[in-house]
């Protein structure tokens, strides 16, 4: 009964012509198909195995009240999608829809799941009538292949609750936990990652005990819990970085200390620290190998959700470590702009 993969992530906005012209013309995403009904408008775009729909319009207008512009609906796949359901309602999902064909349950604040029985090919909302977009003339190249990871910022103290109620709802199991301390603040983090491997959350929440950090802040700007960001995997991110810097996305930028550092702790890397200073890339590395990452700012108005760009040399992590490592050069050299 467990939710297998990622069907597809839809995105509320008050603007989807800007959002859609960013993830199109700076991230080089396809805009593949389109719906229109009741007074909402729906744009779907692919690249990889990434689906992403923009919606506005007629029923997002309570949760942008809410959140602002963010995720409200990440769709699982499942083997038996009648199953889950019946699971996530039995592990204490509030229903939002019980149509067949179209199953739905709240996950956490304003953010939903639908669940739609697996497939080799690509899963739509079955609520909506898509009509297909030509290819041709829209898009960039793009370095996208799949989406690695979603970060979800929860309350402090409701952690565990949110690990178990994934568990027992959509069969989520923990991969990984780590609690993480940088100076007079604190986190605690566990991924849970579905049998397949084709989901995977990192949950965070704050430690209350220490100074108030990015997650309550996040939080407090979300008003509620919700998707910190979208990470996905590149095939090269030094180049990724690059052509989307030039297409108008913001990354944040990495004091230079961190790269005099990185030599130090990751002596292996020393004929790619040029390359990932100039483009503010970062580096981790676990025991069975390193990862690169770099995040963007995010384009909304509250500042809430951003995404991260992702290359992995054989390293499983989520690069941890890189926090440390940002506070410590920060320390060293100044606020990161």
């Amino acid at each position: 009964m467990a939710a297998q993969s990622i069907e597809y992530v839809e995105l509320f906005t008050s603007d989807e012509h800007s959002i859609v012209e960013y993830f199109v013309s700076s991230f080089g995403f396809t805009q593949t198909a389109e719906s229109v009904s009741d007074g909402s408008h729906s744009s779907l775009l692919r690249q990889g195995t990434v689906q992403l729909i923009v919606t506005t319009g007629r029923g997002t207008e309570a949760f942008l009240e809410e959140h602002g512009d963010g995720i409200a609906d990440i769709a699982f796949g499942c083997d038996d999608a009648a199953g889950t359901f019946d699971a996530a309602v039995v592990a204490g999902a509030p229903v939002i829809s019980s149509i067949p064909g179209r199953l739905v349950v709240s996950g956490f604040s304003g953010t939903r799941h639908t669940l739609v029985t697996r497939s080799v090919e690509s899963s739509l909302p079955a609520d909506r009538t898509w009509t297909p977009i030509p290819p041709g003339g829209q898009g960039s190249t793009g370095h996208i292949q799949l989406l690695d990871h979603v970060a979800v910022c929860v309350e402090s103290g409701t952690l565990a609750d949110y690990v178990d109620f994934y568990a027992d709802a959509f069969g989520l199991a923990v991969y990984s936990r780590e609690y993480i301390e940088v100076g007079d603040q604190a986190m605690d983090s566990i991924v849970v990652r579905s049998p397949s491997g084709g989901i995977t959350f990192t949950v965070l929440e704050q430690d209350s005990t220490k100074k108030s950090g990015q997650v309550e802040s996040f939080i407090s700007r979300n008003n509620g819990p919700g998707v910190q960001h979208l990470a996905f995997l590149v095939d090269d991110i030094v180049t990724a970085v690059r052509e989307y810097g030039d297409r108008g996305v913001w990354f944040l930028r990495t004091p230079d200390a961190y790269y005099d550092m990185l030599i130090e702790r990751m002596p292996g890397l020393r004929r790619k620290v040029a390359d990932l200073r100039s483009t503010n890339v970062l580096a981790d590395r676990d025991e069975w190998g390193y990862l690169l990452q770099l995040f963007t700012r995010s384009p909304y108005k509250r500042n809430t959700t951003f995404y991260e760009l992702v290359q992995r040399c054989g390293a499983r992590g989520f690069g941890s470590a890189n926090i440390r490592a940002l506070y410590e050069a920060v320390e060293h050299d100044g606020p990161v702009g």
